[in-house]
């Protein structure tokens, strides 16, 4: 009898905030784990494209220089931001994220060319690896869609859209040489998102974990007139971000 009871008190126990998903609006802070990519298409038939000296910076000591292929490498990095949401109904929010993300990307070119100094009218394969950081103001808009609170936790499902500002691209521009060429992205990037969570209401707050994917609907590449750019047609971001929300 007693055992019966304890089990009814515990399924029947007063959730937390319950009134905390009535409020027309509310805020909060995120901290996230990210790790950016890139999709990237290279131009028809890249291996078959000889590129002159001028457009080999970084390899003065070349007359020729083909890239036979290009592959990306990612780092984890981090973001932090500023939660606004807005209800809009029982099941709909609106949320307003600005954040700061910090992440790394390297873009990897084999590359066959030749050294004039060394071995004259012999061609050699090489790799060559261009770093780029970025520093991304994010302003991202969400419509979250809520499922029926179960005690103290709801799941729920994301859509939106995010605009992002490199904060990192002029610093990028300073630090160029003839032997460290950099890669130049578009400062500007807009990106569709998607994803889904669970938010778990506390004594005190709401605790929310977040898996979110990003994907750039622009060509982000910044054209130079050498190698680096344009042996590649299309350069997108994509992104993973897993979000941790108090609220």
């Amino acid at each position: 009898m007693l055992s019966s009871w304890n089990g009814t008190t515990q399924v029947n126990k007063v959730p937390n905030l319950q009134k905390f998903d009535y409020a027309p609006y509310h805020f909060g802070f995120v901290l996230a784990m990210n790790q950016m990519f890139f999709t990237v298409k290279p131009v028809p038939g890249i291996d078959t494209v000889w590129f002159p000296k001028s457009a080999i910076p970084d390899r003065e000591e070349s007359d020729a220089a083909r890239v036979d292929s290009i592959a990306h490498k990612y780092y984890p990095g981090f973001t932090i931001g500023i939660v606004s949401n807005l209800r809009l109904g029982e099941y709909f929010d609106l949320r307003l994220i600005p954040s700061l993300a910090f992440g790394e990307r390297d873009l990897i070119y084999y590359v066959e060319r030749n050294n004039t100094y060394k071995d004259p009218g012999v061609f050699f394969m090489d790799t060559i690896n261009k770093k780029i950081y970025s520093t991304l103001v994010e302003v991202p808009l969400h419509l979250k869609y809520k499922a029926m609170r179960l005690q103290n936790s709801r799941i729920y499902v994301l859509g939106g859209v995010m605009y992002t500002l490199d904060l990192a691209k002029e610093s990028k521009r300073m630090k160029d040489s003839s032997t460290n060429k950099h890669v130049k992205l578009n400062k500007s990037d807009l990106l569709g998102e998607a994803g889904v969570g669970c938010d778990f209401y506390t004594a005190y707050f709401k605790f929310g974990i977040e898996l979110k994917m990003s994907y750039g609907l622009f060509n982000i590449i910044e054209r130079e007139g050498n190698l680096y750019t344009e042996s590649i047609d299309q350069l997108r971001s994509k992104m993973f971000q897993l979000s941790f929300t108090f609220e």
